[in-house]
C-alpha cells in the first residue's frame, strides 16, 4: 500500500484517502492494543493524538469512506483473556479532544446549538461546565448493590471490560466498601492511578531486585491493576479518584457538581481541583491555573475535562459514535511541562565535551517520566539564564531527548544565582578549554579521564560500532568501576569467572 501519511488531507483524492484510512485503522488499532491491552505504549500521547486527528479529518472530508473498523467508533481494546469478562450496563466511552481554546469554544457553541435545534431549548443565560483534571491512569467501573461493593471492571473495549474486583479490594484507601443511603444499584466511575513519589519508589525497588523499571506512573497503575495475582497488586501503591456515574437505579443529584459532592460524602476521593465554571471563559481560566500547577501535583494529569453541569441536558445531548456530546477533554501540550530545577550537573562525553545537564523534580512529559534534561552547552545556559531553584519549562525534542526550554522568570526564587560553568573537568580535574570556533568546552585529560574512557567503551560496543548484544551501558559502567576493563581489548579478555553472579 502506498504511503500517503505526509500528504495534506485537503490534497488527498478518494483512492488515496481510502488507502490512508486503512493504514490509520491498522496502526491505531496496534497502538490501542499496546496501550490498553498490554500497558506498553509504543508512541507518545501527542503522536497518537495526531494519528487520531488525521483519521478524523479524512473521515470528515470523505464521509462515504468511513470504515466499519474506524478508530472513531472504537474505544480501548479487547479485554485480556486472563480475566473474567464484565458487560457494562452503560458503555464506557472515551472523550473528544480539544487542543486549543477555540476547540473548547466550538464545543460549547455546538452544545447550545444542539439543545436549541433538537429540543427547542432556548439559549441559556449560562452554560455551566464542571472542569476537572484529567488523571493519567486507568479507567475503572465500580458497582454497588444494596449499598455494598459488588464488582470492579476495567473499561476494556467500552462495552466489555475485565473483572478486577479482587485487585481493587487490595486498595488501602479511596474505596468505600459500603455506601449509606445509596440507590439499590449504582455504578461509580473513576481513575486508578499511582503518585509520582510512589512510582519512583517502586521503580527503585524493581531495579534493586533486578527487574525492568516501569516507563511511567500510568503504566505502573495499569500493570498493577491487571495483575492476575492480587497479592502482587497489594504490593503496588494504587490510589483512586471517583468522578462520574454509569448506570444507576435512581438519581443521586441534578448536576455533575452535585454528583461529586455526593461521592465525596460517601468517602470517595474526589479531585479537589474540580470546579464549577459559570462561563466558558471561567473554564478556560481554570484550565490555565491547573496547567500552571501541573508539575507540583503529586500525580500525572494530561489535560482538563469539561462536562455540562446539568444532568438533564446531558441526557438530552446523549452520545455520538464513541463519545458523549456533553463532555470534552482539553489536552495539555503533550511535549511540554513545568517542573523545578534542583541542580545543574556536568556530563563528560567521549570526546571530552562538557555538557550541562538539568537535574529535575521528576515530571511526566509526553508519557515519559523525565528527571534529567540537556541544557546543551555553556552559551545556552547563559542565554537562557537558567538557575538552580528555577521553575522551568521542559520539552522532549522530537519526542525523544528531554531539554529545558526556558525558566519561568515570574516564579524565580529571590536567592537564585547564575550558574558558573566549570573550567576544569569534574571527572579528572584536567583543564577544560574552549576553542574560539566551538560552542563546547572540552576536557584535555584524554584517556586519563575516566568519564571519557567509559563513554568511548560504550561507543565501542554500541550498534554504530561493534554492536555487541547484551553488553549495555550499565554493564560497561560496572565493569569499569570494578577494574575489569580499561580499553576495548579488555572486553575480549574477560573470563567466565568475571561474569559469574552478574546480571
Amino acid at each position: 500500500m502506498a504511503d500517503h501519511s505526509t500528504v495534506p488531507v485537503d490534497r488527498l483524492d478518494a483512492l488515496r484517502a481510502e488507502q490512508e484510512l486503512a493504514r490509520l485503522a491498522a496502526e491505531i488499532a496496534g497502538h490501542d492494543r499496546a496501550y490498553h491491552g498490554a500497558d506498553l505504549p509504543t508512541i507518545t500521547d501527542a503522536a497518537y493524538d495526531a494519528l487520531r486527528q488525521r483519521n478524523d479529518a479524512i473521515e470528515r472530508r470523505f464521509p462515504q469512506l468511513v470504515r466499519a473498523d474506524s478508530p472513531s467508533a472504537r474505544v480501548g481494546s479487547t479485554p485480556s483473556a486472563g480475566f473474567a469478562k464484565v458487560q457494562h450496563r452503560q458503555a464506557m466511552l472515551s472523550l473528544q479532544n480539544a487542543f486549543e481554546a477555540s476547540d473548547v469554544e466550538g464545543f460549547v457553541d455546538s452544545v447550545k446549538s444542539f439543545l436549541d435545534r433538537e429540543f427547542s431549548v432556548p439559549e441559556p443565560p449560562e452554560l455551566a461546565l464542571v472542569a476537572e483534571p484529567k488523571i493519567d491512569g486507568l479507567s475503572i467501573s465500580l458497582t454497588y448493590e444494596q449499598g455494598r461493593f459488588k464488582r470492579a471492571a476495567t473499561r476494556g473495549d467500552g462495552a466489555e471490560g475485565e473483572d478486577v474486583t479482587a485487585n481493587l479490594l487490595t486498595l488501602k484507601s479511596d474505596l468505600p466498601r459500603t455506601l449509606s443511603d445509596a440507590p439499590d444499584v449504582i455504578e461509580i466511575r473513576g481513575e486508578v492511578y499511582m503518585t509520582r513519589e510512589d512510582f519512583l519508589a517502586l521503580n527503585e525497588q524493581m531495579v534493586a531486585a533486578g527487574e525492568k523499571p516501569l516507563a511511567n506512573p500510568r503504566n505502573g497503575a495499569a500493570g498493577a491493576l491487571r495483575q492476575l495475582d492480587p497479592e502482587v497488586t497489594a504490593r503496588r501503591p494504587l490510589r483512586l479518584f471517583a468522578y462520574a456515574l454509569g448506570h444507576t437505579s435512581a438519581p443521586i443529584a441534578d448536576t455533575q457538581f452535585g454528583i461529586l459532592a455526593r461521592l465525596r460524602s460517601w468517602g470517595f476521593s474526589v479531585n479537589p481541583l474540580a470546579e464549577r465554571c459559570a462561563t466558558t471563559a471561567a473554564a478556560l481560566d481554570h484550565y490555565q491555573r491547573i496547567g500552571n500547577q501541573r508539575s507540583a501535583l503529586p500525580y500525572e494529569i494530561d489535560g482538563v475535562v469539561y462536562k455540562v453541569d446539568r444532568l438533564d441536558w446531558q441526557d438530552r445531548l446523549g452520545f455520538v459514535a464513541r463519545s458523549p456530546r456533553w463532555a470534552i477533554a482539553h489536552k495539555f501540550p503533550a511535549e511540554q511541562a513545568r517542573t523545578r530545577l534542583k541542580a545543574i550537573s556536568i556530563q563528560v562525553g567521549r570526546t571530552g565535551a562538557l555538557t550541562p545537564v538539568a537535574e529535575l523534580e521528576p515530571i511526566g512529559v509526553g508519557g515519559v517520566l523525565v528527571a534529567r534534561a540537556t541544557l546543551h552547552n555553556e552559551d545556552e545556559v547563559a542565554r537562557k539564564d537558567v538557575r538552580v531553584g528555577d521553575l522551568v519549562v521542559v520539552q522532549r525534542a522530537g519526542d525523544v531527548i528531554p531539554q529545558v526550554v526556558e525558566p519561568v522568570l515570574a516564579e524565580r526564587p529571590a536567592d537564585a544565582q547564575p550558574f558558573v560553568f566549570p573550567t576544569t573537568c569534574p571527572a579528572c580535574g584536567s583543564v577544560a578549554v574552549r576553542d574560539e570556533d566551538e560552542a563546547v568546552r572540552r576536557c584535555t585529560g584524554g584517556l586519563i579521564c575516566p568519564a571519557q574512557n567509559v563513554e568511548r567503551l560504550k561507543h565501542f560496543v554500541s550498534r554504530d560500532a561493534f554492536d555487541i548484544e547484551g553488553l549495555g551501558q550499565q554493564s560497561i559502567e560496572r565493569f569499569f568501576a570494578d577494574g575489569l576493563i580499561r580499553s576495548p581489548a579488555d572486553l575480549f579478555r574477560l573470563q567466565p569467572g568475571d561474569l559469574r553472579g552478574r546480571e
